[in-house]
C-alpha cells in the first residue's frame, strides 16, 4: 500500500490527483481535529521567530493517533531567520554534509560562500547549490549501520534546541531533548523514500519535522507497509509532530509543488528586524528558496536519565 501510493503522489506524467490530500488550510472535520490537550501558555525569552501561542493551531488526525500538525506559527522575521540559518550556518562545519563525503569542497571552503562568491556580479554557482542534500549535528546517524555512537556526535546549534524545547513544552512533551538532527535540502524534483525512524533507543520521545520553502506531500502510512496511508499538504512554515504510536509509522515525501503563498514574504520587517537580519543575506536566500525546500528534523536518542550511549 505505501509503496503503490508513494509512486502514484510521485508520478509526473500522468500527474496525480490531489483531492485526497489532507489540506490544513481548509481543514476537513472528518479527518482532523483542533488539538484537544491545551497548550501551555509558555513566555518565550528568546528571539525565535515565532507568533504568540494564542494565534497557533494545532490539530489531531483521527486516523492518526499521536500525529500532531502546527500550521505556521511562525513570523515572516521567523520564517527569514531560520531560512538564513539552515543555509548559512547549518551547512558549515563541524556539522556533517553529504557534500564532505565527495570530496566537493576543500577543507577552508564552506557551501554558501562558494555558491554566492561572485554574488555582487549578479553570478550564482547553481552546480553546488543543488548538490547540498543534508546536514547533520548532535549524534551523528550512520547511514550504514542505521546507528549513533558516542565516538561521532558534535553540539547542537543552541537555537535550534530553544526552539523544539519550546515547542516541545507547549504541547506538554516536558522531558523533551534535542540530541540528534537533520537539515534536509529538497529541489523541485526530490523525493523522501518511505521508513521509519526506530534507530534512536528512545523512541517514546516525539520526533519534530519543521518545513520551509515549496510545498510537500508528507506521506505517512503504518507500522507496515501494507498498512493504509495518509497524504498531507507540508507548506512553509508547518510543523509535524510524530509522537505516541505514530512515532515508529513509515512516512516519506514523494513529490514538491511550487507554492503560491510565500510566508516568507507575507510583510516588511520592522527596522530592529532588518537589522537583526542579514539583508544581503536574505537575497540569497530569497533566491535559494524560491524553488527549493528546507526541512528541519530534530529528535531525542536517549532515554530520560539516560547520559550517553555507552
Amino acid at each position: 500500500m505505501f509503496k503503490d501510493n508513494f509512486k502514484y503522489y510521485k508520478s509526473r506524467n500522468p500527474r496525480p490527483n490531489l483531492k485526497n490530500v489532507i489540506d490544513l488550510n481548509n481543514p476537513d472535520y472528518n479527518k482532523v481535529i483542533s488539538f484537544k490537550e491545551k497548550l501551555l501558555d509558555i513566555q518565550c525569552e528568546h528571539e525565535l521567530g515565532l507568533k504568540s501561542i494564542k494565534h497557533w493551531k494545532v490539530f489531531e488526525f483521527l486516523d492518526i493517533p499521536g500525529l500532531i500538525f502546527i500550521k505556521n506559527p511562525f513570523t515572516t522575521y521567523g520564517q527569514r531567520y531560520w531560512i538564513i540559518k539552515c543555509l548559512k550556518e547549518y551547512s558549515k562545519k563541524p556539522h556533517k554534509l553529504n557534500l564532505h563525503a565527495h570530496d566537493i569542497l576543500n577543507d577552508d571552503e564552506n557551501w554558501w560562500d562558494i555558491c554566492f562568491k561572485n554574488f555582487d556580479k549578479g553570478e550564482i554557482n547553481t552546480k553546488l547549490i543543488s548538490k547540498l542534500r543534508w546536514a547533520t549535528f548532535g549524534y551523528h546517524h550512520n547511514w550504514d549501520t542505521k546507528l549513533y555512537s558516542e565516538t561521532c556526535k558534535t553540539k547542537i546549534p543552541i537555537e535550534l534546541s530553544l526552539l523544539t524545547s519550546f515547542l516541545a513544552q507547549t504541547l506538554g512533551f516536558k522531558d523533551f531533548k534535542a540530541e540528534a538532527a537533520i537539515i534536509n535540502y529538497y529541489r523541485m524534483n526530490s523525493t523522501l523514500a518511505g521508513h521509519t525512524d526506530h534507530s534512536e533507543p528512545n523512541v517514546e520521545a516525539p520526533l519534530f519535522s519543521i518545513s520551509f520553502g515549496q510545498t510537500a506531500i508528507f506521506l505517512i502510512g503504518g507500522l507496515m507497509q501494507e498498512d493504509t496511508t495518509n497524504a498531507i499538504f507540508l507548506r512553509s512554515g508547518d510543523i509535524i509532530i510524530m509522537s505516541g504510536m505514530s512515532r515508529l509509522r513509515y512516512h516519506g515525501i514523494p513529490k514538491i509543488l511550487l507554492t503560491i503563498d510565500k510566508p516568507w514574504d507575507n510583510e516588511e520587517l520592522n527596522d530592529d528586524q532588518c537589522t537583526r537580519l542579514n539583508q544581503n543575506d536574505w537575497k540569497k536566500a530569497k533566491i535559494y528558496i524560491s524553488d527549493a525546500r528546507i526541512n528541519m528534523n530534530v529528535r531525542q536518542v536517549l532515554k530520560v536519565g539516560q547520559f550517553s550511549l555507552l
